[in-house]
């Protein structure tokens, strides 16, 4: 058996194998996924009847990001994503924020999927089945990103197949009234952007594809059209079902429901849709999960290959072509987290720290020149306020705790400059 490739060895690039299909059903698993089986209800109470504005205004920040990232993905395909983006166009100190935002947030949300996992799955044994997962999904990662995406494929031809059933019992129940999309004087601006923000947990696997720059074939064609393809896909989805689930619950029943879509199918009176909605989820954070630990193991790659993370982590395995110890080292602190706490808080601080990790995006999107395929200006300018606008909107715990976080990252990274600087 080959021996795994060490961190001083030279540099092993990552096998390109995905292309378009591929590309666009990674970025699939990631987005259609568990946060429309959880987002709905405290979007809802944020923003009651003003949940569909809140739900347009999410997709919009999201296509600024994901044009922004996929015009930088083509200008440098190489694992990442934004950390190599806001590096090589803004300096290092951006590219490392940019990275540190995502792998802290990414990798609480890693243990959310899985324990959203345990939670459908077998509610008594919720931790124990979260590790599980994790171990396992790690466990297909390692063997190769094709069989990912092949296993990616399954997962949202499930999850789309569910969704679809409660959509239909929805729409031809008798229950569903029309009246119900109807905007009142409950919805204010402060609501309507804080479910935005909410919502924007649910799109933001979109740049999953960017993060994979280095396994994708002719990624400067490949990137551009999988990104968009992938959110607007994702958009149709959400929409569709946003408005079936409010027909039939209305916004005030939606924002009580702890289940919507299963709370959804029992108004209509399908109560046999309900453990196959419980299916279902548990389905769509295994894909969430599967998608998150492949964008954070690469990220991982890229700041180790910088130093900014343990060189160590910078190993590549000859065979399989994946970041062997990133993925491992992800995954056990994926599994760890999971059994032994609830980080359902993280949430918030996701979604902090990924509206700041594309905010870094659109900055650099904006550096590039024509030639180098820069979107029009008006494409980062407003990806940057909605993504500035919807974070500092969020509820004020996960601001803070997100703000802190992140001053952490700081503090490590001036940390690490000045010992840099006295080393002879």
């Amino acid at each position: 058996m080959s021996e795994p490739s060490t961190a001083d060895s030279p540099q092993v690039e990552l096998r390109r194998t995905l292309g378009v299909p591929d590309a666009v059903m990674i970025g699939l698993g990631a987005m259609i996924g568990a946060g429309i089986f959880a987002t709905l209800a405290p979007a809802a109470r944020a923003a009651g009847s003003g949940l569909l504005i809140g739900l347009a205004l999410a997709a919009v920040v999201a296509y600024c990001n994901a044009t922004s990232s996929a015009r930088l993905a083509a200008r440098y395909p190489a694992a990442g994503g934004t950390y190599v983006y806001g590096r090589e166009r803004l300096g290092d100190f951006w590219g490392y924020l940019a990275g540190w935002a995502f792998v802290v947030g990414k990798t609480a949300s890693c243990a959310a999927m899985a324990l959203t996992v345990g939670s459908y799955v077998w509610p008594g044994q919720a931790h124990a089945v979260a590790a599980c997962a994790a171990v396992a999904l790690t466990a297909v990662n390692y063997a190769g990103v094709r069989k990912s995406a092949l296993l990616t494929r399954v997962v949202v031809a499930v999850v789309l197949a569910v969704l679809a059933s409660v959509v239909v019992a929805a729409l031809t129940s008798d229950a569903a009234d029309a009246a119900r999309l109807d905007v009142g004087s409950d919805a204010t601006a402060g609501g309507v952007l804080q479910a935005a923000g909410l919502l924007f947990f649910a799109f933001a696997g979109y740049a999953r594809v960017a993060t994979l720059g280095e396994e994708v074939r002719d990624p400067a064609i490949v990137i551009p059209r999988a990104i968009p393809i992938a959110l607007g896909i994702t958009f149709v989805v959400y929409t569709v079902v946003a408005v079936s689930v409010l027909m039939v619950l209305g916004p005030h029943g939606l924002a009580e429901a702890a289940a919507p879509l299963s709370d959804a199918a029992r108004a209509a009176g399908a109560d046999w849709l309900i453990p196959v909605v419980r299916v279902g989820a548990a389905v769509a954070a295994l894909g969430s999960l599967l998608a998150l630990i492949l964008g954070v193991s690469r990220t991982t790659l890229a700041m180790s290959r910088d130093r900014h993370l343990p060189h160590a982590l910078a190993a590549v395995h000859p065979k399989f072509r994946v970041p062997h110890r990133a993925e491992l080292v992800v995954g056990a602190v994926v599994a760890v987290v999971a059994a032994t706490g609830d980080v359902r808080g993280a949430i918030g601080f996701s979604s902090f720290g990924v509206l700041v990790y594309y905010a870094i995006a659109n900055v650099s999107a904006w550096t590039l020149a024509p030639d180098e395929g820069r979107p029009h200006r008006i494409i980062p300018a407003v990806g940057l306020t909605g993504c500035l606008l919807l974070a500092f909107a969020l509820p004020l715990s996960s601001v803070v705790s997100g703000a802190a976080v992140l001053a952490v990252g700081v503090a490590a990274y001036g940390l690490r400059r000045a010992v840099a600087a006295r080393t002879p």
